[in-house]
C-alpha cells in the first residue's frame, strides 16, 4: 500500500467521525470509534507510539505532548465545543498522518469554516488554511526545512498568533521508522526535495492561548511542484 492510500484511510476516517460525533460522547469514545474505522478501512497498526487517533477538546486543544506521555482525557462533548483530531494509521511500515480542528455548534459539526459563528474559531481556521496556502507559494525543491521552519514561524507571529509545537517544529518526514524522521526545525538544513513526503502541521494559537488549532497534510513533489496527497 501506498503513502496516498494509507492517508487516504485517515482521511475517510476523519469524514466518518464527523458523521459520528455526538453531544455528551466522551474523548475516549471518539478515539475508540476513529482507532476502529481505521482498522476497518485496512490500518494494521499505529505508528506514533502505538496510538492511533489523538483527541483533545475546549482548552486542552492548545497542548502539544508527547505520544509517550498523552493519555486522553475522560472529557464529555459539549453542545459547542472544538475539538482536535489527530490521526496516524499504518499499514505494514507505511504511514499515513492527518489532523483537523473540528467545530461543534448547536450539538452538530459545523463543515463549512464560514459558517461557524464563533468568530475566534472561525479565524482560527481560516488561519490555518493560509498557512497552508503560504506553504504552497512558498516552497520550492530546494527550500530547506529550516527556511521554511523561519518562514512561516514568522508569517505565524505576524498575524498574531504563536507555534504551539512542544518541540517547535511544524511538521516531519515521512519514513518506516519513527526514529528516522527529520524536522521542520531551525538547524535542518536538509532540502525539501531529499525526501519523499513530508507533512505539514503547523498548531497554533492566539497570543491568548485560550484555544488551539491544527491542519496537518502530507505533501511531495511531483514535476517541481509541491501538492497534498
Amino acid at each position: 500500500m501506498t503513502v496516498t492510500e494509507v492517508q487516504q484511510i485517515a482521511k475517510q476516517t476523519m469524514s466518518f467521525i464527523k458523521f459520528q460525533i455526538k453531544l455528551g460522547m466522551s474523548l475516549p469514545e471518539l478515539r475508540q470509534l476513529a482507532e476502529n474505522k481505521m482498522l476497518s478501512l485496512g490500518a494494521t497498526s499505529f505508528w506514533y507510539w502505538d496510538i492511533g487517533a489523538f483527541v483533545f477538546s475546549g482548552n486542552e486543544t492548545t497542548l502539544s505532548v508527547s505520544g509517550k506521555q498523552y493519555k486522553t482525557a475522560n472529557s464529555i462533548i459539549k453542545e459547542t465545543d472544538i475539538i482536535t483530531v489527530d490521526l496516524s494509521p499504518q499499514v505494514d511500515n507505511v504511514w499515513g498522518d492527518y489532523a483537523r480542528t473540528i467545530i461543534i455548534e448547536n450539538g452538530v459539526v459545523v463543515n463549512d469554516i464560514n459558517k461557524i459563528s464563533n468568530t475566534e474559531w472561525k479565524n482560527g481556521l481560516l488561519m490555518e488554511d493560509k498557512l497552508h496556502s503560504e506553504l504552497l507559494s512558498f516552497a520550492t525543491p530546494k527550500t530547506t526545512f529550516e527556511e521554511l521552519y523561519l518562514h512561516i514561524n514568522e508569517f505565524i507571529d505576524d498575524n498574531g498568533y504563536i507555534n504551539l509545537d512542544f518541540m517547535g517544529n511544524l511538521g516531519h518526514s515521512i519514513v518506516t521508522d519513527k526514529q528516522d524522521r527529520i524536522y521542520i526545525e531551525k538547524g535542518n538544513h536538509a532540502t525539501l526535495e531529499s525526501v519523499k513526503y513530508f507533512t505539514f502541521e503547523p498548531h497554533i494559537a492566539l497570543k491568548s492561548l485560550k484555544y488551539g488549532y491544527k491542519k496537518e497534510n502530507i505533501y511531495c513533489f511531483k514535476n517541481n511542484k509541491l501538492i497534498k496527497i
